[in-house]
């Protein structure tokens, strides 16, 4: 089964098939230990974004670096990296839900390998973590606004933000998100560049069903011991708590409310593509 990285073109066509209408957004991704663009093979990364990746994955690959997924993924080059402008602005976020169509596109969950979607931002650098959550919640918000509402919700999440099931669904993939910036206070999350890391839920309802899930979780959650001595206070198992609380970082308190609000989650007769929302042919 090919990986990602190996599958750069074999994606169905989606609003991206062009130039970045923000100039510095690109997709890339690592074939043959070489980092490519997605969409321009041929074209080299800008200076920026192989800075931004090589800092990345330097981060995950540390031996200190706690979370043993990503590092399974990024290690393997089953991960695709999106670069953009400022989180939430309109031409960012058109860039950022082309990109995490296609990923959704190439990903394919019976392959049962760990992959990870991650979007890096120039800016803003929040200054504490309520600016950083508040920024988070506005760019998930904005690409269920503008790309995401004519998609069915993945029917094995809920899309209430307050129940125990809830997961960010896009593109009918159901994703855990995992928020990265300058100003956290959990050292595994704290990057140069504000940065989202869209983890597909499949993979982890599979590691369920091999029984492989608890032990993973187990040494992730000793490592993050053995780093900073003491675990994020949002930590708790699907379907226990909204995993909402743990997506920007902040330990959040128990009162708190997830801004996040799904649109017709169900459509009556959803989109199989983004062709309506964007005005670009729909998938082949």
């Amino acid at each position: 089964m090919a990986i990602l990285s190996e599958r750069v073109r074999e994606y169905a066509p989606n609003p991206l098939d062009r130039q970045p209408d923000s100039g510095a957004a690109c997709c890339v991704a690592l074939v043959n230990n070489r980092l490519v663009q997605v969409l321009e093979p041929s074209e080299p990364p800008s200076q920026l974004a192989q800075l931004i990746h090589d800092q990345f994955r330097a981060l995950v690959l540390s031996a200190g670096f706690s979370c043993l997924g990503a590092q399974a993924a990024i290690r393997a080059g089953r991960y695709r990296m999106g670069i953009y402008g400022e989180l939430g602005l309109p031409d960012v976020t058109r860039d950022l839900a082309a990109h995490l169509s296609a990923f959704v596109e190439a990903d394919d969950p019976s392959a049962h390998s760990l992959t990870t979607f991650v979007a890096s931002f120039s800016g803003p650098a929040p200054t504490d973590e309520l600016e950083f959550e508040r920024l988070l919640w506005a760019q998930l918000q904005a690409l269920h606004d503008q790309y995401g509402r004519g998609h069915r919700w993945d029917p094995s999440v809920s899309s209430d933000p307050e129940d125990a099931s809830f997961s960010f669904s896009f593109a009918g993939r159901a994703f855990f998100v995992v928020g990265l910036h300058a100003a956290s206070s959990r050292w595994a999350r704290r990057f140069a560049w504000p940065t989202l890391v869209f983890n597909p839920h499949h993979q982890f309802k599979h590691l369920r069903q091999q029984g492989t899930f608890a032990r993973l979780q187990e040494r992730i959650r000793a490592r993050e011991l053995a780093l900073q001595a003491t675990l994020n206070a949002n930590l708790s198992e699907f379907g226990e708590r909204s995993e909402a609380r743990q997506y920007a970082g902040r330990p959040v308190e128990d009162a708190w409310q997830c801004p996040f609000q799904a649109r017709n989650p169900n459509p009556e007769h959803p989109l199989e593509s983004l062709e309506t929302a964007v005005g670009f042919p729909r998938p082949r």
